[in-house]
């Protein structure tokens, strides 16, 4: 295996293109930016990288929130479904009870533990009845349950009730994210625009030449650290050349942990959604410890992760505007390993 030296922090070249995600928030802001005559390429490019970076960031965080509003839409529907169930079981109960009363009735001999309990709070008339010894065991043990099922009903009504507000809240944080990203990526576009038409040409074509890397990576002969993480990486290598679209899941778009938990479903693993999460995802191993299939995440946050390819590339989705493609693991700053 190829020996690794921990890099001085680099920053990543980034590129010009935006995806249709990217073009679409751009659309949002019909201003384009001033080119500042003191500011060079160089830092026109400096300024792009930094918010496409915020932009990921941001991304990871959207991520999160959207998988917990998922988890809280999925709980709310079956707190819902519970309580229409629960409430249809109590309509028959206390229509099996009102049939006694009616009948009752017609004999002229309604049971006054039964004219208590149709007042419509059986908890008050079970204290009632027992103070006036008014229940047969029959009658008891049926008011007891409607009690006991409209205590239930009450209960998952309130559950239900916070869920919902909790979904409320997580929408709304879930929009926020939305704007904030494209927010960043619209400020991307319109600094790029500042620049001339030649210098758009040099950065794409730059972007065009790292996309080709595809076609002369050197993997090397590193062997996988398990059946799983090779199937994992082997997947993710099926998709080489797919756009990189912030939030996206696959299978024919993703962002940076999209393409690596899509990679691990092909090869039967659940992995949790974000960056972050997949870090606990296994063990933690330094980058002479890496072999094809492992879990790399870049930068002290944790924001970018990618799959080991071997021989010190990385394969990952790296960026707005760009396709899932190998790189030098030395392009990024280095955090740590992980094992599934």
């Amino acid at each position: 295996m190829a020996s690794h030296r921990r890099p001085k922090q680099p920053s990543r070249t980034r590129v010009t293109v935006l995806t249709a995600t990217a073009a679409a928030a751009v659309a949002l802001s019909s201003q384009v930016a001033q080119a500042d005559p003191h500011q060079s390429t160089k830092d026109v490019k400096s300024e792009v990288d930094k918010l496409y970076e915020q932009a990921e960031q941001a991304t990871e965080k959207y991520d999160g929130v959207k998988e917990q509003q998922d988890k809280l839409q999925k709980e709310v529907d079956d707190l819902q479904d519970k309580v229409a169930r629960g409430q249809g079981e109590l309509n028959q109960l206390r229509k099996g009870l009102g049939a006694v009363a009616s009948g009752q009735y017609r004999s002229g001999s309604i049971d006054p533990s039964v004219q208590l309990f149709l007042s419509g709070d059986p908890d008050t008339y079970l204290e009632k009845a027992a103070t006036l010894d008014q229940l047969s065991g029959k009658q008891a043990e049926q008011l007891k349950t409607i009690a006991d099922k409209q205590r239930r009903l009450a209960q998952e009504r309130a559950e239900a009730a916070s869920k919902i507000q909790d979904l409320s809240d997580t929408r709304k944080a879930l929009g926020e994210k939305k704007d904030e990203i494209k927010a960043k990526l619209a400020k991307a576009q319109q600094l790029l625009n500042t620049m001339t038409a030649k210098e758009r040409a040099a950065m794409q074509a730059k972007e065009d030449r790292a996309n080709r890397s595809n076609e002369r990576a050197n993997l090397g002969d590193d062997v996988p650290a398990s059946q799983r993480g090779a199937a994992a990486l082997a997947a993710a290598q099926s998709k080489i050349g797919s756009p990189y679209v912030w939030g996206a899941t696959g299978p024919s778009s993703f962002d940076c942990s999209g393409l690596t938990s899509w990679a691990y479903a092909q090869a039967g693993q659940s992995l949790p959604r974000t960056s972050q999460q997949q870090a606990n995802a296994g063990t933690r191993i330094s980058m002479d410890q890496l072999k094809p299939g492992d879990l790399v995440l870049f930068y002290d946050d944790l924001h970018h992760i990618g799959l080991y390819a071997g021989n010190g590339t990385v394969l990952h989705a790296p960026k707005p505007g760009a396709v899932v493609r190998y790189e030098s693991i030395n392009n990024m700053p280095f955090a740590f390993g992980v094992r599934v």
